[in-house]
């Protein structure tokens, strides 16, 4: 015989509010999964029958609505490899600072040589470049126009050129 299912009184609240706040037909689904089984008693196979979900949505839902004011347990984040505290990294760029600072061309490879001195070992280049990102360099695309260009005879060639190019024979 199917385990049955306990939902207390705090879950079958949370439920109505997300049933009476709901936006979309997903959340209201989700909010009928628990009601009908806690008012009606109905199993999660005539729920998904109804709800027209899977069994299996019905219990993600129910786990979803149970966990819903809790913290998650596996919430691994952060950066636990990191060859640098944020403080040392923003040392570490302060060298070339000055120098991007005035428009002075500078490139990956030389910060990325100093990385690898100042750490001992070597390091992918991906780790160069999240460095970077993470302290907000970014890469400024040149002007796309020449110095000498003149706009005034790029439109006089527009104007007075053959609309039909042929190739020279």
């Amino acid at each position: 015989m199917a385990r049955q299912n306990q939902i207390s009184m705090e879950d079958l609240q949370r439920a109505k509010q997300l049933r009476d706040q709901a936006t979309t037909a997903a959340e209201y689904r989700k909010a009928l999964s628990v009601i009908l089984t806690a008012e009606l008693g109905m199993d999660a196979e005539q729920i998904a029958e109804l709800l027209g979900t899977s069994r299996r949505t019905v219990f993600r839902d129910r786990v979803s609505i149970h966990s819903q004011g809790d913290t998650p347990k596996n919430c691994w984040g952060g950066r636990r490899h990191c060859a640098m505290s944020i403080a040392e990294e923003d040392q570490f760029l302060a060298q070339w600072i000055d120098k991007a600072i005035i428009g002075g061309v500078l490139t990956v490879p030389p910060i990325h040589a100093a990385l690898v001195k100042r750490l001992g070992r070597d390091i992918p280049m991906s780790t160069t470049y999240r460095l970077l990102a993470r302290h907000g360099w970014r890469k400024v695309q040149p002007d796309t126009k020449h110095p000498k260009s003149d706009p005034a005879l790029q439109d006089e060639f527009k104007k007075n050129s053959p609309k039909l190019w042929k190739p020279p024979a």
